[in-house]
Formats: C-alpha cells, sequence, structure tokens
C-alpha cells in the first residue's frame, strides 16, 4: 500500500464522479453530504476509492428493485468527535435481512444470488488495514447504511 496524507472529501468527490454516469445508467440519485474540512487521513488512495466505489455499487444493487424516483444514495463524510472521520453510504433499497447482519463482512458469504462473498470481505480488510471500523445497519424508514471510519492523522511529515 501507498499510505499518503489524504482528504477524504477529495477522494470521496473523486469516487462520487467516476460513478456518476452508471448511476445515471440505473437511474439512481446520487446525493453528497461533506463536511467541511474533516481532517487529513493517512491511507492509500486507490484502496479507499476501491472501498467507496464497492459501496456505492452494492447500495445501487440493492435499489434495482426500488421504483426509479425513489432510487437515492447518499455519500457522506463527518467527523465523528473522537479525531476520526466517518465515510458513509446510505441507500434506499430494501435493507439487509437482520439475521445476515452480522455476517456480511465474511469471506464467501453474500446476500446476492450471483455473489461471490468477497466484495466486503476485501473492503473490510482495506479498513483494517487502516486502523478504522467498519459498519452495517438497516435505516429506520428504508434501505441501509454503510459506514466506516478511519483515524485523523495529526502530524504530516514529508519526506
Amino acid at each position: 500500500m501507498q499510505m499518503e496524507p489524504l482528504d477524504v472529501n477529495e477522494v470521496s468527490g473523486e469516487v462520487v464522479r467516476l460513478m456518476e454516469p452508471e448511476a445515471r445508467r440505473r437511474n439512481v440519485s446520487l446525493r453528497t453530504e461533506f463536511t467541511a474540512a474533516p481532517g487529513t487521513i493517512l491511507g492509500d488512495r486507490v484502496h479507499l476509492q476501491q472501498v467507496l466505489m464497492n459501496l456505492i455499487l452494492n447500495g445501487m444493487e440493492a435499489m434495482a428493485d426500488t421504483p426509479e424516483s425513489e432510487r437515492d444514495l447518499l455519500v457522506r463524510t463527518a467527523t465523528n468527535g473522537q479525531r476520526r472521520v466517518e465515510i458513509s453510504v446510505t441507500d434506499s433499497g430494501r435493507g439487509i435481512p437482520p439475521e445476515k447482519l452480522p455476517r456480511l463482512f465474511e469471506s464467501f458469504f453474500t446476500t446476492k444470488e450471483n455473489g461471490m462473498g468477497l466484495g466486503l470481505a476485501i473492503v473490510r480488510s482495506i479498513i483494517d488495514s487502516h486502523q478504522g471500523q467498519i459498519f452495517a445497519e438497516n435505516n429506520s424508514d428504508v434501505g441501509a447504511t454503510f459506514r466506516f471510519d478511519l483515524p485523523v492523522c495529526d502530524k504530516i511529515t514529508s519526506s
């Protein structure tokens, strides 16, 4: 991994821009809510982009049966007050069967008909390697939210 100082909003914005054509193709409203100056993290840009792309694609797939006018995906950045930055992806799909929530990040466990069960396991390993945590939960109304947090980097030294 190529660890470097990263702006979470910048990395998230790059991924959202990459995913906009796919969102349009799937008739998904892709929105963002980025907090002002969330803090710098130390991370691998490509791996973190892979995480976010996977979560966004999963969210879009979860809304395949949702009426087009209700397909809403929100990518949000926030600080959580504990020197950590949080990135979340919220969809308006069916949500996750409660009995499957505890196993979502296990290798070879899938909720998809043709899934291999590796995407979220890889996502978790990337977040773990960044000293982060990842969570999945059903929303109170519709859909699900996947969120992960990463530590804010205090001192950035240039080499």
